[in-house]
């Protein structure tokens, strides 16, 4: 980085700065750029394929109406390698940012299309994860909801998952499925498939929040899927200053007021230590 864009980067910083410590109530929303930098995939683009899969074919109602076996063997595979990743610097700053801002009496909400969890395991507390939770189950039949972290989800899993197309199906029996406690019908993973709608509780407590907000960082977000590409766009119309923080550009800068180019595990811990000034 030159002498001149170092300058840049410092006087935009300083702005950025000012303006979050006279926020009273600040959102954050963030992508799969956050989590791609602990090493998740992103199962878009060459992230996109589980064996011979495509992830988008298999994360269907309709793909676990056909074969829940095939589906839990998938979502084993991301429970077992999310277990495996860690929150990285970006994460960590989030959550701290939250502790600092609660302890001076302001307000804060993340909002998160991703499903991994590592907010929450990073300190994150007032989280609105949007895409559901990959540790969350959900009964087909009732309304049985819990949050499950076991790996393998049931014994009859156990080294199953395999992302090695050669990998044969292991056509799991009925029996030894995941099932409610309750009803003992089949569970399924707590997270919004294709074609499937968001949780309107949650999306609620998203327009509360951003109504709400005079403040709003979006991180790691390429702003292509939606309703999570419009939030900006909706907080600007409130007032709230905005701030963008991701690996490259994606076209929609003009709306924001501060923008930072780079990986945000790097940038994050710079921006966001108003706690340390």
């Amino acid at each position: 980085m030159s002498r001149e864009m170092d300058d840049l980067f410092e006087e935009q910083k300083q702005k950025f700065k000012e303006a979050l410590r006279q926020a009273q109530s600040v959102v954050v929303s963030t992508g799969a750029g956050v989590s791609a930098e602990s090493g998740v995939p992103t199962f878009r683009g060459k992230d996109g394929l589980w064996r011979k899969y495509n992830v988008m074919e298999l994360a269907t109602p309709e793909a676990f109406e056909r074969n829940p076996s095939l589906v839990w063997e998938f979502y084993n595979y991301r429970r077992e390698l999310m277990f495996s990743k860690q929150p990285n610097p970006g994460h960590i700053t989030l959550a701290k940012l939250e502790e600092y801002l609660t302890s001076q009496s302001k307000e804060f909400t993340l909002i998160t299309q991703n499903i991994d969890g590592l907010h929450k395991r990073a300190g994150s507390k007032n989280i609105l994860a949007v895409h559901g939770d990959l540790y969350g189950v959900k009964c087909t039949r009732c309304d049985y909801k819990a949050e499950n972290k076991d790996v393998p989800i049931t014994p009859a899993f156990e080294g199953l998952g395999s992302p090695d197309p050669d990998t044969p199906e292991a056509n799991v029996s009925f029996d030894d499925l995941p099932k409610c406690p309750k009803c003992n019908a089949l569970i399924r993973p707590d997270v919004v498939w294709f074609g499937e709608s968001l949780d309107s509780e949650i999306l609620s407590k998203v327009d509360m929040a951003i109504a709400k907000a005079d403040f709003m960082l979006v991180v790691g977000t390429s702003m292509l899927v939606y309703p999570a590409a419009a939030f900006p766009y909706a907080a600007k119309q409130t007032g709230a200053k905005l701030a963008f923080v991701n690996f490259e550009q994606t076209g929609n800068e003009n709306i924001f007021d501060f923008v930072f180019i780079g990986k945000s595990g790097e940038i994050l811990p710079e921006i966001l230590n108003i706690y340390e000034d």
